[in-house]
């Protein structure tokens, strides 16, 4: 790979656990050794920094405010040893501003710039891990950058489908050419998560021309729950939960190259 992935996880609407995948893919990728910035993009709504227990000194607020350069609000998240000291896997974290006015009230010029320095800073990283807003909001499609692998998280809830079938019209009217996999979170087993993602699939090809395709599930586990209780990431606090197994697939596979597409009869349109 010539340059570094950045990898944006997206979802249409809230509630299907986007942000948590972001910050176990991010904990999973460290876990391979890869070095991992992961950016808290839910623009005033951000809650990385407390799904992780995460006090940062500066966030994405203070370098809008213009406090602080954007390289100087990353803060490094150490995961403890077996031990509970310090000194195990970390990854670095650049916070939001959680119910900021004035994060949210950012023009998209102002967000695409923001775009640009993640860009410039992943020079740095082997990945950048992005967890966009939920929602259609012109603000979410600001901070997408071209060239990224986007994860679209799914559950089989019909609005779940249906916004994210939503999102990737959109985003692939702003990039025709978006690399956009599917992440089936919640799911019964591999059936019902084949039956989920073909539900989706199948409505991209027939009337936007391509088929995402699925980058992986994540079955039920109450043990993903009770990480995000105590907010500790899932693979230090429960490495053999079937969850974490799960992340830990994802993030190898996204390593590999990924399959040709199954060819359709027209180029990618839109409905």
């Amino acid at each position: 790979m010539s340059h570094p992935r950045m990898i944006q996880i997206a979802s249409g609407k809230g509630g299907v656990g986007k942000t948590w995948f972001a910050i176990t893919l991010a904990e999973a990728l460290a876990g391979m050794n890869r070095d991992v910035l992961l950016f808290d993009g839910d623009l005033g709504l951000a809650n990385v920094d407390v799904q992780l227990g995460l006090s940062p000194k500066h966030d994405l607020g203070s370098v809008i405010a213009g406090r602080v350069r954007i390289e100087d609000a990353i803060t490094t998240y150490e995961i403890p040893s077996v031990s509970g000291a310090a000194g195990g896997l970390k990854f670095d974290v650049l916070a939001g501003k959680s119910g900021s006015g004035v994060l949210s009230a950012l023009t998209r010029p102002e967000i695409a710039a923001i775009a640009r320095n993640l860009v410039a800073l992943s020079a740095r990283y082997a990945h950048v891990v992005i967890d966009l807003a939920a929602g259609l909001d012109q603000s979410v499609l600001a901070l997408c950058t071209p060239g990224s692998t986007t994860l679209v998280i799914v559950t089989d809830e019909p609005t779940s489908l249906t916004d994210a079938y939503a999102f990737i019209k959109l985003l692939t009217l702003q990039e025709p050419q978006a690399d956009i996999r599917i992440v089936v979170n919640f799911a019964n087993d591999r059936e019902h998560a084949w039956r989920t993602h073909a539900a989706l699939s199948n409505a991209c090809r027939n009337f936007l021309g391509f088929n995402p395709p699925l980058a992986g599930f994540v079955p039920r586990d109450d043990l993903v729950r009770d990480a995000i209780r105590r907010q500790t990431p899932l693979l230090f606090r429960h490495p053999q939960a079937k969850a974490s197994e799960a992340v830990r697939r994802i993030a190898r596979d996204l390593l590999l190259p990924l399959p040709a597409q199954e060819p359709v009869k027209t180029a990618r349109g839109h409905d």
